[in-house]
């Protein structure tokens, strides 16, 4: 009898254990691999994302687009505007939810 309870307090134990470093060994390879340096590739992939980020926020849009591209946005937006009526098409739309779906969402 008594061991039988020991046998069951040490696979409890074994369990609990095992759980903890279970935990301990998943977050120590999350900081591992933050503290290790990139690999080149993900390296220069990031800095060719910044690097386009820097440039689009000078020069205020696309970077690299010419007068070509811009008379191609302006007609494009044009004909939307003709096709689905005024508004700025350039600005994600606001969404405004009133009747049925207001009383649902109270709930």
């Amino acid at each position: 009898m008594i061991l039988h309870q020991i046998l069951r307090l040490s696979s409890i134990f074994r369990s609990a254990v095992s759980v903890h470093l279970r935990r301990n060994i998943g977050l120590s390879a999350i900081a591992f691999n933050k503290a290790k340096e990139l690999d080149p590739v993900q390296r220069l992939f990031l800095d060719k994302i910044r690097e386009y980020n820097t440039k689009s926020k000078q020069t205020g849009g696309p970077v690299d687009a010419g007068a070509e591209f811009q008379k191609d946005l302006n007609e494009s937006l044009a004909r939307l505007q003709r096709a689905y009526g005024e508004g700025d098409l350039t600005k994600f739309p606001e969404f405004k939810f009133e009747g049925e779906l207001t009383i649902l969402l109270n709930f």
